[in-house]
Order: structure tokens, then sequence, then C-alpha cells
């Protein structure tokens, strides 16, 4: 077997080990070494996007200063109704974990990890009373990771929403 051949093997045999340890160890372990899952609240009023493609907003008409990447709905029903119908749209949503937020405000913050290499990403929600009686939320979703998020977070917002607006019209 010639020194190329050899090499090859070696690589390969370096590369087995090292994805070995990645789930030995656990892939929420070795991420932490980024920094914590949570990335924190958000004021959406001073909101600054990212300038890497790795995060999502969905804003309604006024709050944000920060482009919206979709509009939200209202909904006929106070802010806190809101936020109680929200826990229960995403309450089947996978590896969710509701990490921080204020049922007074109201607010939520979430960390949802991908399925397989469990990559973490914060999601802030907040509820907001509209002056004739009904309600609408802001989501900002943003990964801990990586330059792209192959739209999983633009994804999120519009698979959320939509839950919503299905459990509000049912």
């Amino acid at each position: 077997m010639g020194s190329l051949g050899v090499v090859g093997i070696m690589t390969a045999a370096v590369a087995a080990a090292a994805i070995a340890l990645f789930f030995l160890v656990g892939p929420e372990r070795v991420w932490a070494l980024a920094g914590p899952a949570d990335l924190g609240d958000v004021d959406f009023a001073t909101l600054a996007r990212r300038e890497t493609p790795n995060d999502a907003l969905a804003c309604p008409p006024g709050l944000c200063r920060a482009p919206s990447d979709l509009t939200p709905p209202a909904y006929a029903m106070g802010a806190r109704a809101l936020a109680a119908l929200f826990d229960r749209a995403v309450a089947a949503e996978p590896a969710l974990e509701r990490v921080g937020g204020d049922d007074g405000a109201p607010s939520r913050r979430y960390v949802q990890r991908s399925r397989l290499l469990r990559f973490p990403d914060t999601v802030v929600v907040r509820f907001l009373d509209l002056p004739d009686g009904r309600a609408t939320l802001a989501l900002y979703s943003r990964a801990q990771l990586g330059r792209s998020d192959f739209g999983v977070n633009l994804a999120r917002i519009r698979r959320w929403l939509d839950r919503l607006d299905r459990a509000a019209a049912g």
C-alpha cells in the first residue's frame, strides 16, 4: 500500500474517532463551548438584524426598526389570551425548551435544537395588545452557531404562525 493509501486510512480513522467522540460527549456539551444556548432577550424596537443569514424576524408594522421577513396577523383576543393560545400551538414542537419570558408582559423565550446535531436556536416572542381589543405578536429566531441556517429560522417562524392561525381558527 502506498503512502497516499496510508494517509487516507489514517485520515478516515481520525475523522471516525472525532465523530464518535462528538456523539459520546454529546452535541449539546460540545456546542456549549461556543457559549450558552440561550442568546437572551431582545428589544424589538431597537433590534438590529445580523449581517449573516442565520436569523428571521416577524414584526408588526411600527414596532421594529429592523426589516421584517413576515408581518404577523392580528388576532381577535387580548395579548394574554394570545400568549396562552401560542403556548398550546407550539407545545408539540420537538426539542423545544422554554428558557425565559414573563407571563405578565407577556413574552416568551425558547431554545429549540435541531434533530440530529442539536444546534441551538433562540426564539423570542412578544405579545402586544392592539387598541381595538385585538393582539398581535413579534417573533425573532436566531442561530447560535454558523453563518447560515439554510432557512431554518424563517421556516420555524412560518410554521409557528401557521400553527397559531390554526389554533385561533379552531
